[in-house]
C-alpha cells in the first residue's frame, strides 16, 4: 500500500513551505502554497499539505464559510458532533458558518486539499492522538 507521498508532493498546486506561521494549531507537519490571498475580496485560497498523522486543531470559521477541495492522498473532516468522514482525491466538503471542525491526513497517507475560506477563524483545543487512533482507516 503507498503512502501517497510522491502523488501529493507531485501534484498540480506546488507544496508550499513548512507551514511555521500555523504551527501551533497543528498536531504534526503541514505545508501551505498560499494560492490566492488578496484582501480586496476577503477570500483566502491555499493548498495545505499534511504529512502522515498530522491534522489542525478543531476551529471555526465565523462570519464566513471554508471549501475544501481535496487534490490528493487521503485525509479525514469531522464535524463536532458528527463521525469523522474519510477523504479521497475529488471529495469537496463544504464547512458552514460557525460549524466546529478539524481535518487532516489519515495515520499512513499524505494528504492536499485546497482550502477556499473566508471570515475569521477561531482556533481552539487539538484533536486528541486518543480521538484520532480511534479512527477507522
Amino acid at each position: 500500500m503507498t503512502n501517497n507521498e510522491q502523488a501529493v508532493k507531485n501534484g498540480i498546486f506546488a507544496m508550499g513551505a513548512k507551514n511555521d506561521g500555523y504551527a501551533q494549531y497543528f498536531v504534526g507537519q503541514s505545508y501551505l502554497n498560499s494560492l490566492i490571498s488578496d484582501p480586496d475580496i476577503n477570500v483566502g485560497v491555499g493548498n495545505v499539505t499534511f504529512e502522515p498523522g498530522c491534522r489542525n486543531n478543531w476551529h471555526i470559521h465565523h462570519n464566513g464559510f471554508q471549501l475544501l477541495l481535496v487534490t490528493g492522498g487521503e485525509g479525514w473532516y469531522q464535524e463536532e458532533g458528527q463521525p469523522a468522514r474519510k477523504l479521497h482525491a475529488g471529495d469537496v466538503v463544504v464547512t458552514h458558518d460557525g460549524v466546529k471542525h478539524w481535518h487532516g491526513a489519515t495515520k499512513d497517507s499524505w494528504f492536499s486539499h485546497l482550502a477556499i475560506t473566508a471570515g475569521t477563524p477561531e482556533w481552539l483545543e487539538p484533536v486528541t492522538d486518543a480521538q484520532y487512533n480511534a479512527l477507522e482507516d
